[in-house]
């Protein structure tokens, strides 16, 4: 098939799947003499591959090295495969803390609005960002 029916196939764009091969993800099975992309279904699970893992929160660095193991299992370990996987529950673990800190500052800064029609002049949000010694 086609880049275009590929594409259509898996919900994508043509551009994205360029620009998967030149990360190094996808390469089409072959091209045809008019110099257009050529994919099998082998190329197609590829894909969903990459889409299931990015869907999931892999980067696409991340999808390569799972596709590197994925394609030589017999040269790498399930221990592998799980530690890239830790590393990114932990990142993630990490970025939903900052998160909830971003709440918990925005929460306060709301709490000391009075949110009420008159002019911010003297809104307490604007002063407490004005004055960066006052947020903590």
């Amino acid at each position: 098939m086609r880049i275009g029916e590929l594409s259509h196939q898996l919900g994508i764009s043509n551009d994205t799947l360029r620009y998967y091969e030149k990360q190094g993800l996808l390469t089409p099975s072959r091209r045809n003499s008019a110099g257009y992309r050529l994919y099998d279904n082998n190329d197609l699970k590829v894909m969903h591959f990459i889409i299931r893992a990015k869907n999931i929160g892999f980067s696409l660095a991340e999808i390569k090295d799972l596709l590197l193991i994925k394609f030589e299992k017999s040269s790498h370990s399930c221990s592998e495969v799980k530690k890239i996987t830790l590393e990114k529950r932990d990142l993630v673990a990490q970025r939903i803390k900052e998160l909830q800190q971003f709440h918990q500052s925005l929460t306060t800064l709301a709490d000391k609005c009075c949110g009420s029609q008159h002019i911010a002049e003297n809104c307490s949000i604007l002063s407490v960002l004005e004055d960066i010694d006052d947020v903590t």
